[in-house]
């Protein structure tokens, strides 16, 4: 292997056994004009969040607009929104938060407008505008937004250009393929984290998640076969959550678009509850949709939206999913009950119930 000292600038040859790949993912942006302009911030490491913060702590931007209306922009109009700042979000879907439903991405869209953030969906970014080096706009194919600082949440793609350009085979979206024990198509060669490939146990099929939560199952299967030992990583069902002020969104499973291009028939069914029991004080309202293969009534994915204590319930719907549950089986489940967490019958039990419903009811 190849390796350069970048301070010295001197190169030399490093012998390896074993390599393990782990360089992450990069921040996507469009290659539209400006995008090499100071002020414009892609957020994918610790490093990149404090530069941001030094960034606004000293140079006091009036003006955000976020690019993208994922989890990294989502969690950022709402920190810049309490930070003081006039923020706005482009986002080229109907609705943002596109790894839920269309319907349940509605209610994270109003959720944001409550907060003071100003949308603009279904509108692509073109170009941004530049004076002296320096972002001063993001332009739309719709309009021109004044910009002091611009973030991109629009999504991150794995860092594999040097696993490439070394001939190591690539996967689903560009990431590093490899089997359940971390193993590229290489010997000798490894890759765990946002650079690799996971394998959805739901749809069956290859998949790049870049997530914290999958990245440190990969690597700790990933060290324990280069340490000598023996370890799987069986797989992911895309299990995630987010916070923007007071909502909570989770999601796991499929969403229905991917079902349909599965060639699955399925039922869906959506049920507004409240996250503790009615009268218990501080009770707040919770949504949760969930799909089901028609026929079979097997657990295809959930999604949920809701205020405090209601995304953890996501876990649930995880755990089913990795069991192959079928929604009946999910309605008997002995969940908890007291008032100040839940009902009698768990929002989790509601929406099966219904879901279940909906099963019987297309056979």
């Amino acid at each position: 292997m190849l390796v350069k000292d970048l301070q010295s600038k001197k190169g030399w040859w490093e012998p390896f056994d074993r390599l393990l790949i782990a360089t992450g993912a990069l921040p996507f942006c469009p290659k539209v004009p400006g995008r090499e302009a100071a002020g414009i911030f892609g957020l994918h490491s610790l490093e990149s969040g404090i530069t941001v913060r030094r960034v606004i702590d000293e140079e006091r931007p009036g003006k955000a607009v976020i690019v993208g209306g994922g989890y990294i922009g989502l969690e950022m109009a709402e920190a810049l929104t309490l930070r003081g700042l006039d923020v706005s979000l482009v986002d080229r879907a109907p609705q943002v938060m596109n790894t839920l439903d269309p319907d349940m991405g509605a209610l994270v869209s109003e959720a944001m407008i409550q907060v003071g953030v100003k949308l603009y969906r279904e509108e692509a970014l073109e170009a941004f505008e530049v004076d002296g080096g320096r972002v001063k706009a993001v332009v739309t194919e719709k309009r021109t937004l004044p910009a002091d600082i611009v973030i991109l949440g629009l999504g991150v793609i794995p860092n594999t250009e040097l696993a490439a350009r070394a001939g190591i085979p690539l996967g689903v979206r560009g990431a590093l393929r490899v089997n359940e024990r971390m193993q590229t198509e290489i010997p000798g060669i490894w890759a765990a984290g946002d650079c690799a490939e996971s394998f959805h146990l739901v749809s069956r099929r290859p998949v790049h998640i870049a997530l914290g939560t999958i990245a440190n199952k990969q690597g700790r299967v990933a060290g324990i076969n280069l340490g000598g030992g023996y370890a799987t990583f069986p797989g992911v069902v895309g299990t995630a959550v987010s916070k923007i002020c007071k909502w909570e969104v989770a999601r796991t499973g499929l969403q229905e678009h991917e079902i349909r291009t599965l060639g699955l028939e399925h039922v869906s069914a959506t049920i507004e509850s409240t996250t503790r029991a009615t009268y218990y004080p501080d009770a707040g309202p919770i949504t949760v949709k969930t799909l089901a293969e028609k026929g079979s009534g097997r657990l295809l994915g959930a999604q949920i939206v809701g205020i405090e204590r209601a995304a953890k319930r996501i876990d649930i719907f995880a755990t089913a999913l990795h069991a192959g549950m079928t929604v009946q089986d999910m309605i008997n489940l002995d969940l908890s009950y007291a008032p100040p967490f839940s009902h009698a019958w768990d929002p989790v039990h509601i929406a099966v119930r219904q879901a279940d419903r909906a099963v019987r009811s297309a056979s």
